[in-house]
C-alpha cells in the first residue's frame, strides 16, 4: 500500500510538473489576443490602416498577402523579409522578392502602432495581421491570428533563393518544401488558393508559352495548359517581356474567392506550380471539390492553413527583438 501511495504521489507530482512546463511554454509562445493588455487597440489599428489602403489601392492586397508567405518560408515568420541592406544582400534583394510591393504600408501600420504603444508590437506580427486583413478587405474570410512573434535580426539573400518556392515547381518539390516547413499536403493546396488575388509578371510563366522544353522549338507550349488560355496569354506577353503584369485570377483578381480552383481544374492555372496540383490525388481532389461546390470549405480552410503557416519558425519569449522600425534592426 505504501509503495502504491508513493507511486501515486510521484505520478501526481510529475503530472503537475508536466502541466506547469506546458503552460510555461504556451505562455511564451503564440496566442490569440497576445496584445490584449499591452496594446489593446493593436488589431483595430492594423485593420483601419488596411481598410483605407485597400479601398484606395486594392491591387496591394495580393502583394501584402504574398509578403507573409515569403517571410515565413525564409527563417520563419519573424519579419526578416522587411529588413534593408546597404549592400543589397537582404532577403528583399533576392530575385523572387524584387516584385514584392507594399513595404510602405507595413511601415505605415508600424508608425501608427508605435504612436499608440511604443516598442510593443513586432513587425512579424504586423505582417501576419496585415495578411489577414487584406484578405478580409478583399471580400475573403477572416480568422483569429495568433500573435506574440518577435523580430529576427538576420536577413540573407541566399537563404531567400534557397527557401522560396519557384513558380515552376512540380508537385514533388511543392510537397517536400511544405513538409519541411511542417505544413501538410492540404495546407499546400489550400494556401495555393491565395493566387486568387494579385498579378504576376510575364517573366514568371512565359517559358510555358514559348519554350517549355527548353529546346527552342516553335510553338513549344506547356501541353498541360489549355490551348485557348495559351493564346490569350501570348496576346499579353511576348517572349522577353519582363514588365507586363497579368491577372492570376482573370476577372476577379481583386476579389478573394474560390475561382482559382475553377481555373486550375480547367487547366488554366497561371504557374506550373498551380497546374501541378492536378498531379497528386489529394491536391487534385481538393481542387475538384472547390471547383464544383464553389468554396463550401475554402474560406474556413484558408484561415486554418494561414494559422498553421504563421507558426513556422517563430521567435517568442526573449528571442529576437521588437524593432522600432521594420526595415532595420534596433
Amino acid at each position: 500500500m505504501a509503495t502504491s501511495n508513493l507511486f501515486t504521489s510521484s505520478f501526481f507530482l510529475c503530472f503537475v510538473f508536466v502541466i506547469f512546463v506546458l503552460d510555461t511554454a504556451n505562455a511564451q509562445g503564440l496566442k490569440v489576443g497576445f496584445y490584449a493588455k499591452t496594446c489593446p487597440e493593436a488589431e483595430i489599428i492594423v485593420k483601419e490602416v488596411i481598410s483605407q489602403t485597400i479601398s484606395e489601392a486594392p491591387s496591394l492586397a495580393g502583394p501584402l498577402l504574398r509578403m507573409h508567405f515569403h517571410d515565413c518560408f525564409v527563417r520563419g515568420c519573424e519579419g526578416s523579409v522587411l529588413l534593408n541592406s546597404s549592400t543589397k544582400q537582404a532577403e528583399k534583394d533576392a530575385v523572387p522578392n524584387l516584385s514584392l510591393r507594399g513595404f510602405q504600408i507595413i511601415d505605415k501600420v508600424k508608425s501608427a502602432l508605435e504612436k499608440a504603444c511604443p516598442g510593443v508590437v513586432s513587425c512579424a506580427d504586423i505582417v501576419a495581421l496585415v495578411a489577414r486583413d487584406v484578405v478580409a478587405a478583399s471580400k475573403g474570410p477572416s480568422w483569429e491570428v495568433e500573435t506574440g512573434r518577435r523580430d529576427g535580426i538576420i536577413s540573407n539573400l541566399t537563404e531567400a533563393l534557397l527557401n522560396l518556392i519557384p513558380p515552376f515547381a512540380n508537385i514533388t518539390t511543392l510537397k517536400n518544401d511544405f513538409q519541411q516547413k511542417g505544413l501538410s499536403v492540404k495546407d499546400l493546396v489550400v494556401l495555393s488558393g491565395g493566387h486568387t488575388i494579385g498579378t504576376s509578371h510575364c517573366s514568371s510563366f512565359t517559358n510555358r508559352l514559348y519554350n517549355f522544353t527548353g529546346k527552342g522549338i516553335v510553338g513549344d507550349a506547356d501541353p498541360t495548359l489549355d490551348p485557348n488560355y495559351v493564346l490569350r496569354l501570348k496576346s499579353r506577353c511576348k517572349p522577353n517581356d519582363v514588365n507586363t503584369l497579368v491577372e492570376m485570377d482573370p476577372g476577379s483578381f481583386k476579389t478573394f474567392d474560390d475561382d482559382y480552383y475553377t481555373l486550375v481544374a480547367k487547366r488554366r492555372g497561371l504557374f506550373q506550380s498551380d497546374s501541378a496540383l492536378l498531379n497528386d490525388p489529394e491536391t487534385k481532389a481538393y481542387v475538384k471539390l472547390q471547383a464544383s461546390t464553389h468554396g463550401s470549405t475554402f474560406f474556413k480552410d484558408f484561415g486554418v492553413s494561414m494559422v498553421n503557416m504563421g507558426r513556422i519558425g517563430v521567435l517568442t519569449g526573449n528571442a529576437g527583438e521588437i524593432r522600432k522600425q521594420c526595415s532595420r534592426v534596433n
